[in-house]
């Protein structure tokens, strides 16, 4: 592993367990075994650390959730093969995944809620796009794509706080991701 690479992985742990706010550079060169100038030849800062991080979680999770939220004419189908990317990618890197959404709650003028908030937004955007692309099959969406996206991030979401909070051992993401998508499409038809 190189240095970049060192750097960003005790960086995303310390994040994890402390948040960003509680850890100074220090503590992340310590914890690498290198010095400051290390860190900032890489990254300039501790936040453009955290872009870096972010851009190297989001980028390759973004291209998934694209491929697999493609709309083929049957919204089940396509809600089903979204919502179990996104488990697989929250269980590949379960840290990453829990310290990415708390920047979500963070404040929004704080830097961290700034630095996630691009990728969010990105989440969301193809998210409405699913509803966008199936809203002549969806007779009752009038307009409430945004809505409909919510919902169903807020349960595949849920779902994950759920999962790490109780060490569920449950890995089987198809038949996890079904549950969800049939109990997301029960909410939307009644």
């Amino acid at each position: 592993m190189d240095n970049r690479e060192k750097l960003l992985e005790c960086a995303t742990n310390l994040f994890y367990e402390k948040g960003y706010d509680a850890v100074g550079v220090q503590e992340i060169v310590e914890k690498a075994g290198m010095t400051k100038p290390t860190l900032y030849y890489y990254f300039k800062s501790k936040y453009g650390l955290l872009e870096s991080i972010l851009e190297s979680y989001f980028e390759p999770y973004l291209k998934r959730l694209e491929v697999a939220a493609e709309y083929r004419g049957d919204i089940p189908s396509t809600l089903h093969r979204t919502c179990r990317e996104q488990l697989k990618i929250a269980l590949e890197n379960p840290k990453m995944y829990m310290f990415a959404f708390s920047l979500m709650y963070s404040a929004r003028e704080n830097d961290t809620y700034q630095a996630v908030r691009p990728y969010m937004v990105r989440i969301n955007e193809i998210v409405v796009k699913i509803f966008n692309d199936a809203s002549e099959k969806l007779g009752n969406m009038n307009g409430r794509q945004q809505q409909f996206a919510s919902g169903f991030e807020g349960i595949i979401n849920y779902y994950l706080m759920y999962y790490f909070e109780t060490d569920c051992q449950d890995t089987d993401t198809d038949e996890i991701s079904m549950n969800l998508v049939k109990q997301f499409m029960y909410g939307i038809y009644t």
